[in-house]
């Protein structure tokens, strides 16, 4: 695999949205460090992962009140303390409710005044700097649920680009892109299905090739693609290793001509890649449409 890009260079800032809010340019996704890619991992080895982050000027913290549950909004309330909260960005979301052993998918003004609170409780805040929709309630007006934000989520292809078809074959039995048990679904997710992962693992290979010319790893060259999106694009790459963490942000310093961007995307256009991002039930919760305003009734 092609050697890591040195990091030559500050994480930039930009702006998000339209409010006027500052972020860095770059994550972390806090997920991984609490559920879904295995076992949580240990609390004080997170925690200073997190410091680590803020203090190398990346400061957008993301998380969501479904990771865990909870868990990851506890998690980040504890790297919080002690004055580190003046210094960053809280993202956080919410739609994912869990009760009595059941998963639904709300959008209604009275959950998601509740599930602010509860995220301003765990994380010990009295603001959250980013708070947005994590899937869509169907059955809700979205000018009712009121979100306004695109998320550049798993930009590293839930981890693919890190490691390429045999990441598979280390996966904790807990992991879901081994075998999905979140929501109670046991899919596997489509494009790590035995046939999928062996034509995209192609993919990988011409990436890889790719990133040994540029002198970056696969990771960094395809994090590098999302940041040449735009300069209002914010990718929030998760990490649990303060090695792989000072990786991605040597990603800001990759740079890609517009024919490299061509021929990047030409790897992995829609046609080339094998299997759907999730399983069924969980593509209605994101590729949907919601009533028409029109339809609500206020209870």
């Amino acid at each position: 695999m092609a050697a890591a890009a040195p990091a030559t260079a500050a994480v930039r800032r930009m702006k998000l949205g339209s409010q006027g809010l500052e972020v860095s340019a770059q994550g972390p996704g806090c997920m991984g460090m609490s559920a879904f890619y295995g076992p949580p991992k240990p609390e004080a080895d997170m925690v200073a992962l997190i410091h680590h982050a803020v203090a190398a000027g990346v400061t957008l913290l993301d998380t969501s009140d479904m990771y865990g549950p909870h868990t990851n909004e506890l998690l980040l309330g504890k790297a919080l303390q002690g004055g580190a909260r003046e210094k960053v960005e809280v993202a956080t979301k919410f739609a994912v409710s869990f009760a009595d052993g059941k998963v639904e998918i709300r959008g209604d003004p009275a959950y998601v005044r509740a599930a602010c609170e509860g995220s301003l409780r765990r994380l010990g805040v009295d603001c959250i700097d980013l708070y947005y929709q994590h899937r869509v309630d169907k059955k809700v007006p979205i000018e009712v649920t009121r979100t306004w934000n695109w998320n550049t989520y798993s930009p590293l292809g839930r981890g693919f680009f890190s490691g390429g078809a045999k990441l598979v074959e280390s996966l904790s039995v807990q992991d879901v892109r081994k075998f999905s048990l979140r929501m109670g679904m046991k899919e596997h997710l489509p494009r790590f299905q035995p046939a999928n992962l062996e034509k995209n693992a192609e993919i990988f290979e011409r990436v890889n090739a790719m990133a040994a010319r540029k002198g970056c790893t696969p990771s960094q060259l395809a994090l590098a693609w999302v940041h040449h999106q735009g300069s209002d694009v914010c990718p929030i790459p998760g990490t649990t290793k303060i090695e792989n963490f000072n990786q991605n942000v040597a990603a800001l310093s990759v740079k890609l001509t517009p024919e490299e961007m061509t021929e990047l995307e030409s790897y992995a256009s829609t046609d080339v890649v094998q299997g759907d991002r999730y399983a069924q039930t969980a593509r209605t919760w994101k590729d949907s449409e919601t009533p028409p305003l029109s339809s609500w009734k206020a209870e």
